[in-house]
């Protein structure tokens, strides 16, 4: 668990862990990175004798989602690593339910969490991931009254690593997250290598938790937005196919049409931002994400000649994959994130 001055809502989080009926023993770890909010006194104070067995972890300073995590990978020791974000809560037989699946299917290095919106628990957040073809990736069900059409295990592309348990020999091969991308499609990154390397995911509906959406940088940040722009373009690059990465920039003009097309009928991710700042907000995450990417290309096409050593699904198989599980253009560019 990876925190960053949201001292109240890890604190329900924590409370939620702490209320599990589970058969399995299980550690937890709070990373926090560098929390000038009082976070990390009150893990000690009311967690440091609880039933929880709770180990800190203190940066002096932000080292991003993905560092953080990766520190809380390294201190962990059990076969199996959960991930659960500061602004989300458990249910009671979220760490079962998750545990469960792996027992019986040695393939599956990962298990998605049907993840519902907190404010409104009828909404579905996220019950794993889909993905557009120029790589910027959304949640499946996103926005959706859950009436009980995600209720089956099945196998999705990826989890949400706002609420999602994987493998340790996974995490051990891989190396986990990618640091590079510090936050926001991180855990698409990690997943999609995943895949690559041969693991499955599954998705479990009894695996319930809660979240606050946008609640780590903001909504309207100009640097999420940033973040989220740069990183699409640096997963492409690193684990697409060339024979859809050569057309990465034909699919982003096209979503970016379709965004503009919606958002001035006020839906969409582009149609929360309203008038003329709103629009100029998007532009410069937009712009700024682009020129960010542009410098890390050389270190990604280092890194996509790397997945030699791990892959095992061809350029065709990923394809396919990707395919297989894509999001429509109508449906991302009308729906929010």
């Amino acid at each position: 668990m990876v925190n960053w001055n949201r001292r109240d809502l890890l604190r329900a989080c924590l409370r939620s862990l702490t209320a599990q009926r589970t058969s399995h023993p299980f550690d937890v770890v709070v990373v926090d990175n560098g929390s000038d909010d009082g976070s990390p006194e009150m893990v000690q104070r009311e967690f440091g004798d609880g039933p929880l067995r709770v180990r800190l972890l203190r940066n002096s300073a932000n080292v991003g989602f993905c560092a953080g995590n990766n520190q809380g990978f390294a201190a962990s020791n059990g076969e199996f690593v959960a991930l659960l974000n500061n602004d989300a809560e458990a249910d009671a037989g979220w760490l079962d339910a998750l545990a469960s699946v792996f027992e019986s299917r040695p393939d599956v290095g990962m298990v998605a969490s049907k993840i519902l919106v907190h404010e409104d628990p009828r909404r579905i957040d996220k019950v794993g991931h889909l993905i557009y073809l120029d790589g910027q990736n959304r949640g499946r069900g996103t926005g959706e009254i859950d009436q009980g059409q995600y209720g089956r295990v099945e196998e999705v592309l990826w989890p949400d690593g706002c609420a999602a348990m994987y493998r340790r020999a996974l995490l051990e091969q891989l190396g986990g997250f990618d640091e590079d991308f510090f936050a926001y499609a991180d855990d698409a990154e990690l997943g999609l290598r995943a895949r690559i390397a041969g693991w499955n995911c599954l998705y479990v509906p009894e695996a319930v938790v809660r979240h606050h959406r946008a609640s780590t940088l903001g909504l309207f940040s100009v640097r999420r937005i940033a973040l989220v722009e740069r990183n699409r373009i640096l997963l492409a690059v690193k684990l697409f196919p060339w024979s859809l990465l050569w057309l990465n920039g034909v699919y982003y003009l096209a979503r970016l049409a379709a965004g503009a097309w919606w958002g001035m009928r006020g839906q969409g991710e582009a149609g929360r931002f309203r008038g003329i700042s709103g629009k100029v907000t998007v532009a410069m995450g937009l712009i700024l994400g682009d020129l960010q990417a542009l410098k890390l290309l050389p270190r990604m096409f280092r890194k996509r000649r790397q997945l030699k050593s791990i892959r095992k699904l061809s350029p065709s198989q990923l394809r396919h994959l990707i395919l297989d599980h894509r999001v429509s253009l109508k449906e991302l560019s009308r729906q929010s994130a």
